[in-house]
């Protein structure tokens, strides 16, 4: 059977994951729908960009550049062998996506390598989340600007995990995270700006966490997350990670980046806490962060 170069590009522009070919210099020659979907970068955007252009930003889960430095399409070209990483990319509303990606590279008939193709996938189920958005909003515990669970819905999260850990003792942390100088982007920047660095902060965070931890929006700019089944250096390791990703988030407002970092506190339950000494103790140590620099993680 005879099948175009068009058949061939249809069957690709309807996967799911994202498809992309980079030629010998990294330029990006072919972007399909997937691709699209998953960044929000269209194709027209990024076609003849190369990938050290860094227009992605790749980074890995301690916010370090992966295009600059740790390219791993680069390293599949010149070991000629096929690459596997999980990195974080930044879609084009500023937030981060983790991805795992699968690089291959493209050899020619004569044995030499011409570029590599590159597929990726998101690393969450948008289907439960489409569902949870759902059923909170049905039950109005959901925050609208953030699509996030409200600070009453964190409420009776952290009440049925506490009542779970009396009885069982099942071990959890929580996230008291607070966006650093949000009153001076809001001064600076108005609250339409404002509502954007919430927006991507949270996204950042949801997407970041495990599908069955819990991200709610607290109030103004804080945000707290529940974390179960967890160690303490466990809970600071993933503080640090989420506090990265924030820093290497950003969007472009008239032609500059527009970019924020928070302030953590970390701590796991204590057999004498009650949902109020719990929070207040994340809080006070999210101050300290504060009080200490700001853009940092303080556990106890």
């Amino acid at each position: 059977m005879d099948l175009s170069a068009e058949f061939y590009k249809t069957l690709l522009d309807n996967l799911s994951d994202g498809v992309y070919f980079l030629d010998r210099s990294r330029k990006i020659t072919y972007w399909n729908k997937g691709a699209e979907r998953i960044t929000g970068y269209s194709s027209q955007e990024v076609l003849g960009f190369c990938c050290g252009d860094n227009i992605l930003m790749h980074v890995n889960d301690q916010g370090e550049s992966m295009c600059r430095n740790h390219c791993p399409a680069a390293a599949a070209m010149a070991e000629r062998k096929p690459r596997y990483s999980e990195v974080y990319l930044r879609h084009k509303d500023g937030h981060r996506v983790p991805v795992a990606t699968r690089i291959n590279p493209i050899i020619d008939g004569e044995g030499n390598t011409i570029g590599v193709v590159e597929i990726f996938s998101g690393n969450f189920s948008k289907v439960k989340l489409v569902e949870t958005i759902e059923e909170l909003k049905q039950l109005a515990l959901n925050d609208s600007l953030t699509e996030l669970g409200n600070r009453r819905f964190g409420e009776m999260k952290l009440y049925a995990m506490l009542n779970e850990y009396r009885r069982y003792g099942w071990q959890f942390g929580v996230l008291f995270i607070d966006i650093d100088h949000f009153k001076s982007i809001n001064d600076a920047l108005g609250h339409d700006v404002g509502d954007r660095v919430l927006q991507m902060v949270a996204r950042t965070l949801a997407n970041n966490v495990r599908s069955f931890d819990l991200v709610c929006r607290w109030g103004g700019e804080e945000f707290v997350v529940l974390i179960t089944s967890i160690t303490l250096d466990r809970l600071v390791s993933i503080a640090e990670k989420l506090r990265a990703l924030v820093a290497e988030s950003s969007f472009m407002v008239n032609g500059e980046p527009v970019r924020a970092t928070v302030s953590i506190g970390a701590t796991l339950v204590h057999s004498e806490d009650t949902e109020e000494s719990l929070v207040k103790r994340a809080d006070e140590l999210m101050y300290q962060s504060k009080q200490q620099g700001r853009n940092r993680v303080t556990s106890s």
